[in-house]
């Protein structure tokens, strides 16, 4: 699932419960991605920026609101979603109420 007209890319957790820690780990190795883990508290912000990297997060806890401004849209991610990010995308992020716990890596620019 790709955000309309944005090469930013969401894909929804299919599983009947809720990954592990540890099972995102391994599918973020697999992926050749070395994560690291990041916690938000709730309702806390991140301003809006762009990366030199593409940015790969998946949500362990809690919900994560990506915000892309130029294009006006956002997206709610839920515990087992990923988001891939492009280098240079403008974006924002947004804790929800119980806060946020990430796994995230970067994947350099070819």
């Amino acid at each position: 699932m790709a955000i309309q007209n944005t090469p930013v890319e969401v894909v929804r957790w299919q599983g009947s419960q809720n990954p592990t820690l540890s099972a995102i780990t391994r599918l973020m190795n697999k992926d050749g991605l070395t994560p690291y883990h990041w916690q938000g508290t709730p309702n806390s912000r991140q301003a809006v920026r762009s990366n030199n990297y593409h940015r790969v997060i998946y949500i362990t806890a809690g919900t994560l609101e990506v915000t892309l401004p130029d294009v006006n849209q956002s997206v709610r991610l839920r515990v087992g979603d990923r988001i891939a990010i492009p280098a240079g995308i403008r974006h924002g992020l947004i804790c929800g109420s119980t806060g946020s716990e990430c796994l995230e890596a970067a994947r350099k620019r070819a």
